[in-house]
């Protein structure tokens, strides 16, 4: 349930706080006066599409808050969970903020969020019915869509807009399978020649590493041999070599020490560095008899080395790039293989096919059980908005397999006892349509899971009894909802719970909105003035007295 709404530098509002109830609400006021900016600023924190243009004159940004009563387990409340967004337990605070140049920020319980998350949330919360959904109505995909929404069957109109997309496209692939088999063989076979030859070079990263690494190694065994048996001899030989050096310096500190023993360290160090060139004199020479003179397994490597650039040139690579261009082809290969295999292809297009009827066959079958209770629960609702022996039907056109099904909805109507039933587009006027949506909306509302519904000007075009009739519907909705109405009649402001008046005046040269709850005096002001126009009566506020006594 929506709780609060907060609203900065908004159109035409500077700064408003408004606290709302559980059960029915009306807002009213004169033409002009911003009725409708309230609802646009609740629907931008619920996700809609933000503008500059919304940002009042001379300030820099817009702010709108809307705190929700959170009932907890919920749907929402884990699906807050998952998108780590969970706030207080029981409430719900929406964000928006829109800068003067265009940018939009979103927050949900004062974590940075997204508008598509808002609006992720907003349908769990909200379902907004505007005044422009009468005419929506006319529109086939609108009438399907709320058909399926009756019906419990979105997620199957989802499934079999999936399954047709899937069917779709293995037809597209049998059809260019048909249509390309030159093509493809001949590209067959230059990818099998490809294969054939990167496969036959048994090609590795790591190989080709080791190779190269053995023929720098065999390309200078002179010149390693030749170096490993110099350093050895440098370090230890029969004549002037480091050991002998070492040696000789270490003779002589031998006697010193005996003089000064701190020497003995020293000597310490000499010893063990002795050890140390004699191991590595010794490790050089094992190195040495090692290396391998043989030119066989030099010309060797260089034959392998030339036959891997040779390829790398041939198919315009890298020696590195090798192992991945060969999986690519060989991956093409398979798909060529499959394309190539009509059987195949055609009995994944009839897999596909029987996948998309079965699924588009469930979906009739809902919509036709659907399309039955529909039509008798609008038809009741429409005998009680002065539409007495009219009727209404959820018909079904079939139609070639389309993603939206195998059939057409078609909302017909007969607005009076003797009519017969045609298309809604042809039959209404203009106050029929709105008393035919009224009745869709209200009937439709009651499988809304939302906890708020909202309802701007859906009442336009409908007036005396009948505009009674409109306000006890919504008052009923109001006992299970929290229902708010931006509504022009009356009839059904006198039935509201809760009244806000929206009036409009000049502060500073800047025209500004202004939204306050009325009390039980200022009620019958208002309604009086809905009423009587811009002359006020005594008799007009005794009328207005008399309504509200007897619905409130």
């Amino acid at each position: 349930m929506l709780l609060s709404l907060t609203i900065t530098d908004f159109v035409l509002v500077d700064r408003l706080e408004l606290d709302f109830q559980a059960g029915f609400s009306v807002l009213t006021g004169e033409t002009g006066a911003g009725k409708s900016i309230l609802l646009d600023a609740l629907s931008l924190v619920l996700g809609e599409r933000a503008d500059a243009g919304v940002v009042r004159e001379g300030t820099q940004r817009a702010e709108v808050a809307a705190e929700f009563s959170l009932e907890s387990p919920s749907d929402l409340a884990a699906w807050l969970d998952e998108n780590d967004l969970t706030g207080e337990r029981d409430s719900l605070l929406l964000r928006r903020v829109i800068e003067a140049n265009g940018r939009s920020r979103s927050f949900i319980n004062g974590r940075a969020a997204t508008a598509q998350q808002l609006k992720a949330v907003g349908e769990f919360l909200v379902d907004i019915h505007g005044q422009h959904a009468h005419y929506s109505l006319l529109k086939s995909a609108e009438q399907r869509r709320l058909l399926d929404a009756y019906a419990g069957s979105t997620l199957l109109a989802a499934e079999v807009a999936g399954a047709f997309r899937a069917w779709r496209d293995a037809r597209g692939r049998r059809e260019n399978a048909e249509s390309h088999a030159g093509e493809q063989e001949s590209e067959r076979e230059r990818l099998n020649w490809m294969v054939n030859e990167l496969t036959a070079l048994e090609f590795t990263l790591d190989g080709w590493a080791a190779l190269q690494e053995d023929h720098r190694r065999l390309a200078h065994a002179a010149e390693l041999l030749a170096g490993a048996q110099a350093a050895a001899g440098l370090i230890d030989d029969d004549g002037d070599c480091a050991l002998g050096h070492l040696k000789e310096a270490r003779g002589r500190l031998v006697d010193l020490a005996e003089i000064d023993p701190a020497l003995h360290e020293h000597l310490g160090m000499l010893e063990s560095a002795a050890d140390t060139l004699h191991e590595a004199a010794r490790e050089l020479a094992r190195y040495a008899e090692r290396v391998d003179l043989d030119p066989d397994a030099l010309a060797e490597a260089e034959a392998r080395i030339a036959a891997v650039q040779d390829a790398a040139r041939k198919f315009r690579l890298r020696p590195e790039d090798i192992p991945e261009h060969l999986a690519d082809a060989v991956a093409q290969l398979e798909e060529l293989g499959a394309a190539r295999d009509l059987e195949a292809l055609q009995q994944a297009e009839a897999a596909a096919e029987a996948a998309y009827r079965d699924l588009a066959e469930r979906l009739t079958r809902r919509r036709q059980e659907a399309a039955g209770r529909l039509g008798q629960a609008v038809s009741r609702t429409m005998q009680q908005l002065a539409m007495q022996g009219g009727a209404f039907e959820a018909g079904m056109l079939p139609n070639e397999p389309a993603s939206h099904g195998l059939e057409e909805v078609e909302f017909r109507v007969s607005p009076h006892a003797g009519q017969s039933l045609k298309p809604l587009a042809k039959t209404a006027s203009g106050g029929e349509l709105s008393r035919v949506g009224l009745a869709l909306q209200t009937v439709l509302s009651g499988v809304s899971g939302a906890p708020t519904l909202i309802f701007d000007e859906v009442d336009s075009g409908i007036g005396g009894g009948v505009a009674e009739i409109v306000g006890r519907l919504l008052a009923e909705l109001g006992r299970d909802r929290q229902v708010l109405c931006v509504t022009h009649l009356p009839q059904v402001a006198a039935r509201a719970a809760q009244h806000y008046q929206v009036s409009k005046a000049t502060t500073a040269g800047h025209a500004l909105s202004r939204v306050v709850c009325l009390d039980r005096v200022a009620r019958v002001e208002e309604v009086a003035r809905m009423l009587g126009g811009v002359t006020i009566t005594e008799a007009t506020r005794e009328h207005a007295d008399e309504m509200l006594r007897g619905t409130v």
